[in-house]
C-alpha cells in the first residue's frame, strides 16, 4: 500500500474545523465483476487479514469437511470467526476439538484476554487465565486441525505455508481472488498463520461471488452457500455482543454477511436479490491507511454504503447508530463535532438490475 492509493474517505470536526482525517479506499462491486462504487486505488494491494477467514474455510467446507465431523451451522460459523472468546465461543470449540479428536494444546494461534469486557472481567475476578480457545482466531485453527485430520496429514506444523492445509487453502483463496497462487505475496498474521496480499478490487469480487456462487463449480457452490448461511444464521459466533460483524448481520436480518479484519480491514457481501429481486450478489472491500484502531472508520463507511445501496433503512440504522456516522460527543455527553464521510456515493441510490 501506498499513500497515493488512498482518499479522504472520513472526516472528524471539532466546532467549525476538521481536526481528524481517515485516508484509504473502498470498492462496492457486483458478482458479474462490475465495479459499481470505488474510492482510491480499486487495486490497492493489501492483506485482508481476518477477513479472509470465510475463504480459508471454503476448502475444508469443499471437500465435506463439515459433514465428516457432523460440523453444525453454529460450529461452521466459529471457522469463519474472530470472536470474543465468551463462554458460549469457548463452549462451542470444546465441542468441535471432541469430534475432531485434537486437543486445545494442538492450537498455535497463542494465547490472549478476551476482548468480551464482561467475559474478561469475570475471569479476573475469579483468578483464570486465558487460554487458546479465547483466542479470537481460533475457530480458523481448529477449522485446519479439523483439515488435517480429515485427509489424514499431520497436525504437527499445520501453519507451515509449505503444510498441505496450507497449500489447498492458499489455491482455493487465489481461486477464488482470481490470482495465481504464486502471485500472491505472503505474510505472517497475528495468530501466526499464513496471509496474502490481495489487491482490494478482487477481495470485493470474492466476496461478492461467496454471495452469490452461480458461476461456480457445483461443490463450490454449495460450500460457499453453507458458509453464508452459518455466518447469517449464528452472526454472535462471528464476534460477539457488542461487536460490529454481529450487531449488522443481526439487524440486517439474514441480508447481509459481514468480516473484519486488523488494521483497518472490512469486507461486507450483500446477499443476491436483497436490493430487488433479481439483483446480484453484491461484494465491498473497504482498508483505511491508518489502521483505523478504534474501528470507527471502517464501520462507518460500511454502513453509509449500505444506507446508500437501500439495505438499511431507518430503523436499522438506529440501532447501529454507535458504528455510523453522527455527532461526536465528550465526557460530559455534549455535541463537540460530527464524524461524517469524505467522499459521496449517493450514485448508489441510481444502481438497477
Amino acid at each position: 500500500m501506498k499513500a497515493k492509493d488512498c482518499n479522504p474517505l472520513v472526516e472528524l470536526t471539532r466546532g467549525k474545523l476538521v481536526e481528524s482525517i481517515h485516508f484509504g479506499a473502498f470498492v462496492v462491486m457486483d458478482s458479474h465483476g462490475s465495479i459499481l462504487a470505488s474510492e482510491g486505488n480499486p487495486d490497492l494491494l493489501t492483506y485482508p487479514r481476518s477477513s479472509m477467514k470465510p475463504f480459508q474455510a471454503l476448502s475444508f467446507i469443499e471437500q465435506e469437511g463439515a459433514e465428516a465431523f457432523g460440523f453444525s451451522l453454529e460450529e461452521i460459523a466459529l471457522l469463519c470467526a474472530s470472536h470474543s472468546g465468551t463462554d458460549s465461543h469457548k463452549q462451542v470449540l470444546e465441542g468441535m476439538h471432541q469430534k475432531i479428536g485434537t486437543h486445545e494444546e494442538d492450537l498455535a494461534c497463542g494465547v490472549h484476554w478476551p476482548s468480551d469486557e464482561k467475559t474478561r472481567i469475570a475471569m479476573q475476578k475469579a483468578g483464570d487465565r486465558p487460554t487458546a480457545f479465547r483466542h479470537n482466531c481460533s475457530g480458523k485453527h481448529t477449522g485446519m486441525l479439523a483439515y488435517a485430520r480429515l485427509c489424514g496429514w499431520p497436525i504437527e506444523d499445520y501453519l507451515n505455508p509449505k503444510h498441505p492445509v496450507q497449500v489447498r487453502i492458499r489455491e482455493v483463496v487465489a481461486d477464488m481472488v482470481e490470482m495465481d497462487p504464486d502471485e500472491m505475496i505472503l505474510g505472517v498474521d497475528g495468530c501466526s498463520a499464513p496471509v496474502y496480499g490481495i489487491p482490494l478490487s478482487k477481495m470485493a469480487f470474492a466476496i461478492a461471488k461467496l454471495t452469490d456462487p452461480f458461476a461456480l463449480g457445483k461443490n463450490r457452490a454449495i460450500a460457499c452457500r453453507m458458509i453464508t448461511t452459518a455466518m447469517r444464521s449464528y452472526p454472535e459466533m462471528i464476534a460477539g455482543p457488542g461487536k460490529f460483524d454481529t450487531e449488522l448481520m443481526l439487524t440486517a436480518e439474514g441480508s447481509v454477511i459481514s468480516k473484519g479484519g486488523a488494521e483497518g480491514y472490512q469486507v461486507i457481501g450483500i446477499m443476491p436479490g436483497v436490493i430487488e429481486d433479481n439483483a446480484p450478489g453484491i461484494g465491498i472491500a473497504i482498508k483505511i491507511s491508518d489502521g483505523d484502531a478504534h474501528g470507527r472508520a471502517r464501520t462507518a463507511i460500511g454502513i453509509y454504503l449500505l444506507e446508500e445501496l437501500g439495505i438499511l433503512e431507518k430503523e436499522k440504522l438506529e440501532k447501529l447508530q454507535q458504528f455510523s456516522f453522527g455527532p461526536l460527543l465528550n465526557w460530559r455527553k455534549l455535541v463537540i463535532g460530527e464524524m461524517r464521510p469524505a467522499f459521496s456515493a449517493a450514485h448508489l441510490e441510481e444502481i438497477w438490475y
